[in-house]
């Protein structure tokens, strides 16, 4: 046993783990991998680094570019994610697949100053934790970004510091370095889906962290298009108030409830079309109920469960169980409201309480045979 020892620890010393590990989650981002790895490459000189590019099954060769360049450079790794989306989840996959004491995480798109990347990692050798690019530097630091994505930064930023008392500059970057160590404590307790990592990372450390915060100016995108919309708002939405319920209310469910409450609107629309054709109402009913299934099932797969998003025919197959799954959300619903109503609650309480039975149910049920969630 102990000459295995010795020949495990004179291996280790013949090639030791890197020093610092950058994670790039990617997608669509094949003409500005080259560009980047250059870059790092110039600037890492002297530096014990690897790059980790985590792409979600790119259809533009993303992934094969990447591997193709790492049979020429042990540095350049690949991750190839299948059925898996979301920034979050491609960093934590990343980071959790490297050995090295320090892990960054940057765009793809070449819009971060990768030069930023040598303070963050001074600052952890000094005994920081943690290290955050800043696009807040001057007053037009944010004029590379669209109009939508700059408000949506200033607003998100004021609300963290309102709500969760988080007095960063940027909660909201993608550009930061962290202690490996840190990161294996707080994995377990950080969230897969979503795209805003830093702020789950530090709403969810429960000991006082040594940050400190990088400024850069924010770069223009050379290649591709962002892929940044309207998900990003409700995902950080359910975000704040999954952190400030403690994680009684997931933000799963809150997007769930979102895409429900979306439902109950448009059901209620095509009732009223289908009355005023004439339709008797348990036609209407019935047309109307089933096509509004087969609505929330599509938007809970782009938007609550994007990072397990069903496609071909497993999307049908998905939307079958998702239609028996609110079937039987439906005998709940009346059920528990009928219970609550001749008990003699008023019947708003009761309405309200059925619903409330028949959206944890079709949740609950459908994150188990619907989307494969365990």
């Amino acid at each position: 046993m102990g000459e295995y020892r010795n020949i495990f620890a004179q291996a280790s010393l013949e090639l030791p783990a890197p020093e610092l590990t950058i994670v790039i989650p990617t997608f669509n981002e094949c003409r500005n991998v080259l560009p980047l790895i250059e870059r790092l490459r110039n600037l890492l000189e002297g530096y014990d680094w690897e790059v980790i590019f985590v792409d979600d099954h790119s259809p533009d060769g993303t992934a094969a570019l990447v591997c193709a360049l790492g049979k020429q450079d042990r540095r350049v790794r690949c991750i190839r994610r299948i059925g898996r989306r979301g920034l979050s989840g491609a960093f934590l996959e990343g980071a959790l697949a490297s050995q090295a004491s320090y892990v960054a995480v940057m765009d793809g798109d070449l819009q971060h100053d990768e030069s930023c990347l040598i303070p963050m990692l001074e600052r952890l050798r000094a005994g920081d934790d943690l290290a955050v690019g800043t696009r807040y530097v001057t007053a037009d630091s944010l004029s590379s970004l669209s109009v939508w994505r700059a408000r949506f930064s200033r607003w998100s930023t004021l609300v963290t510091r309102r709500f969760l008392g988080i007095t960063l500059s940027d909660p909201m970057s993608g550009f930061f370095m962290i202690r490996r160590t840190l990161m294996d404590e707080l994995a377990p307790s950080l969230r897969t889906q979503g795209f805003k990592i830093l702020l789950d990372i530090i709403t969810t450390a429960r000991q006082n962290l040594r940050i400190v915060e990088i400024p850069y100016s924010f770069r223009k995108r050379e290649h591709g298009k962002s892929k940044l919309d309207a998900r990003i708002a409700l995902d950080f939405v359910s975000l704040i108030i999954g952190k400030l319920t403690a994680g009684v209310i997931s933000a799963r469910f809150l997007l769930f409830s979102f895409v429900g409450l979306i439902g109950l609107g448009v059901h209620l629309v095509i009732l009223n079309i289908g009355l005023s054709y004439g339709l008797q109402f348990n036609l209407a009913q019935t047309l109307s109920t089933l096509f509004v299934i087969a609505c929330n099932f599509t938007m809970n797969n782009i938007l609550t469960y994007a990072d397990l998003r069903l496609v071909g025919r497993h999307f049908f197959a998905g939307l079958i169980r998702f239609e028996l799954v609110c079937s039987v959300g439906v005998f709940s619903n009346v059920g528990v409201a009928s219970w609550f109503y001749d008990s003699g609650n008023s019947w708003w309480f009761a309405g309200f309480s059925g619903a409330l039975m028949g959206a944890v149910w079709n949740y609950v049920i459908s994150a188990a045979f619907v989307w494969r969630q365990h």
